[in-house]
């Protein structure tokens, strides 16, 4: 898998852990990690010197179960099955609407033109497969990274400038 953040491939930090891989008792440190959603409890009864601890979680995940454990979070990672399935993008609307600090990343075949909309919904990053990184090179995630600051819509993505009023102060 390639992370992209802020418009460029890089590497990922974070550990992936899967449901099959099976928890030890009392280790001596996971370092980064991102579990399944599943392991949270656990985590927190066996593991004291953990690192940094992210959860994978499915794009239909109810906020109301991810709510508990926010404050002890340093990433969630939402899967999104296919790049025509939006659901994830209200997840992590909520997430950032209810406070969440961490980081937010999309995983899944998204592609360069979600980007910026990505970005909008408080993504910080996102997780494609190798496959899609050979078809859409770093450079045209640079670039929607770039659209980012040209908006329609006023409030929408943070630091865009609309591109309507610019046009407006433009002719005067």
């Amino acid at each position: 898998m390639t992370i992209v953040r802020e418009g460029r491939f890089c590497k990922d930090t974070y550990k992936r852990i899967d449901a099959d891989w099976e928890l030890p008792v009392n280790s001596d440190g996971l370092g980064d990690a991102i579990v399944p959603f599943d392991w949270l409890e656990d985590l927190e009864a066996n593991w004291p010197n953990r690192g940094h601890i992210g959860v994978d979680v499915k794009n239909t995940m109810p906020f109301e179960e991810l709510e508990p454990h926010l404050d002890r979070l340093t990433l969630i990672a939402i899967n999104f099955p296919a790049f025509s399935d939006g659901r994830g993008f209200s997840l992590a609307k909520t997430l950032r609407n209810h406070g969440f600090k961490g980081t937010l990343r999309a995983t899944g075949p998204l592609i360069a033109d979600q980007y910026f909309h990505t970005l909008g919904c408080g993504f910080d990053e996102v997780e494609i497969p190798e496959a899609m990184a050979a078809r859409q090179p770093e450079d045209q995630w640079r670039q929607a990274h770039d659209l980012r600051l040209l908006a329609y819509q006023r409030g929408y993505g943070g630091d865009a400038k609309n591109i309507l009023e610019q046009r407006r102060a433009g002719r005067r």
